[in-house]
């Protein structure tokens, strides 16, 4: 039974109210002060407060006061028979649950109650109800899927879902968890049917090669100054997790691309910068491609060299201004700089945060912890947005008038299914692709690229080959199986052949 603490010097004109919320099964408690409210509350429980707010003595905007400062977690219905815009201004500022003008009707107060106290359980249950009602329907959409644009579809409707349903009942959580499953499962069928024709069709969907071509240099001809902000390693619901963050500044235009394989950073990204498939790179500016180093943030080192190369390359004269950012300090640096030197065409700026959190829980046991799941993962990333300075950049650059693509390289998936891999010391580390000479594996478990060169791969030998792994498989050395399970299962990783991965948000954001 919820129990209602309802002060008003009046009370005895509202015994009606009072009895019809009674005879609802409310318990009500009644006071004729501001003070007289405090007293009850110091004594007793209470789910919800009306309080009015013109009281003789300590006034209701005084008593709300004390109410905020000393029971913050209970919501607070304030009544008047003033309609100022100033009182309402007050109330709204001191976080009220509600604002009821007198004289108040049953359905008013049953509105609000249901609101306040019931709102998170309707909404669970209509969110339930329309996720059953929509599973057959997406069923359906998994298993006929014959298109990129169609798993763009699909992917965009899941998130939606997993994110509506996050906090609600297990049942239904572990449903959409089953059915993302299904469709991952599906779509690693998919794209090795499809990966090499897709890359090559001339009327192929945005991939991560095209962002200039096909984004940044239109805005351009378009007399716009367009910033691209790359949040390394950003999935689709993170996006959603940040969105509401940039509603009052930006109108926002969300789309999905393809990042390309394999979903790291030195590929897909030195593939965004060049506007050229990894290959091409190689062959053409092989002083700018690195094929291995230990130090992962090197094999990207040329990416303003790639980015030159680009505009070059289309006879462009673009100036451009480009920059990493792994901290706020960072950040702040740049946002001076953007605010003292003459602007430039292109900004980019690079921000790392995402990636070193998802690497983070691989090395450790704590950040596992506080990230174990998709959404403790995306809450992680909200909240890291939310105090950061990439919203500072952000409207700095539209007080500036560039218009802003966030976007990413590639996205990242929650692993826990180990697959058995054999392979020679040369092989590289990654724990979602492989590529050497000597593999061995078992086919029906991976996705093997035989020609890398016909999918615009460089290889380090004539004979080398790669593989991907899909839905949450990572791959285990059988001499290190035990290890790698403890070290790696429940971590995020990227590099292979899922939704996640590879379907990314590109958004574009426009002053308001």
């Amino acid at each position: 039974m919820s129990k209602i603490l309802w002060a008003d010097d009046e009370i005895d004109l509202l015994k009606p109210h009072i009895m019809l919320l009674q005879k609802k099964g409310y318990d009500v408690t009644t006071v004729t002060s501001g003070p007289d409210a405090l007293d009850a509350l110091a004594q007793d429980q209470y789910d919800i407060i009306f309080l009015d707010e013109m009281m003789p003595g300590l006034s209701g905007l005084e008593t709300l006061n004390q109410i905020n400062q000393k029971y913050p977690e209970i919501p607070v219905v304030m009544i008047t028979k003033s309609e100022e815009e100033d009182i309402m201004n007050q109330a709204i500022g001191n976080k009220i649950a509600d604002y009821l003008i007198k004289p108040v009707n049953p359905a008013q107060i049953l509105l609000s109650l249901k609101k306040n106290l019931q709102s998170n359980q309707l909404v669970a249950e209509h969110t339930n109800t329309g996720y059953q009602q929509d599973f057959r329907r997406l069923s359906m959409m998994i298993n006929e899927a014959n298109s990129i644009e169609a798993w763009y579809e699909i992917y965009r409707q899941l998130v939606y879902w997993e994110i509506s349903l996050s906090g609600t009942d297990n049942a239904m959580a572990e449903m959409i968890l089953m059915q993302k499953r299904e469709a991952n499962a599906n779509f690693a069928k998919f794209i090795p049917k499809v990966y090499e024709k897709l890359l090559n069709s001339d009327d192929r969907p945005l991939i991560s090669p095209d962002i200039f071509k096909k984004r940044i240099f239109p805005l351009l001809d378009n007399g716009e100054k367009v910033a691209l902000i790359i949040i390394d390693n950003f999935r689709l619901d993170q996006w959603r997790a940040i969105q509401p963050l940039l509603a009052d500044d930006f109108s926002m235009h969300e789309e999905l691309y393809t990042a390309i394989l394999p979903t790291t950073t030195q590929y897909a990204r030195n593939a965004i910068f060049s506007g050229l498939m990894p290959l091409s790179i190689k062959e053409m500016f092989p002083s700018l491609w690195i094929e291995t180093s230990d130090d992962e943030e090197s094999l990207n080192a040329h990416e303003a060299e790639l980015a030159e190369s680009q505009i070059a390359r289309y006879r462009r004269n673009d100036s451009l201004f480009y920059c990493k950012a792994v901290n706020s300090g960072h950040i702040d640096k740049h946002i001076r700089t953007l605010r003292s030197t003459p602007r430039k065409d292109i900004f980019v700026c690079v921000v790392n945060f995402i990636d070193m959190l998802s690497h983070s829980g691989t090395e450790s046991r704590m950040m596992r912890e506080l990230a174990g799941t998709d959404a403790a993962y995306r809450s992680l990333s909200e909240s890291w947005f939310r105090h950061s300075s990439v919203i500072d950049l952000l409207r700095a650059l539209a007080h500036f008038d560039y218009k802003i693509i966030l976007t990413t390289d590639h996205g990242t998936i929650r692993v826990d299914n180990p697959v058995k891999i054999v392979g020679t010391r040369d092989v590289n580390t990654n724990l979602r692709y492989k590529v050497g000479k000597t593999l061995n594996y078992n086919s029906r478990e991976v996705f093997t690229m035989e020609n890398p060169k016909k999918c615009g791969l460089p290889v380090p030998s004539i004979s080398s080959h790669f593989v991907f792994a899909s839905n949450n498989d990572f791959f285990a050395y059988p001499n290190r199986y035990n290890e790698s399970v403890r070290l790696y299962s429940g971590t995020f990783q990227h590099g292979g052949i899922s939704m996640e991965e590879m379907l990314v948000p590109l958004v574009t954001l426009s002053k308001k």
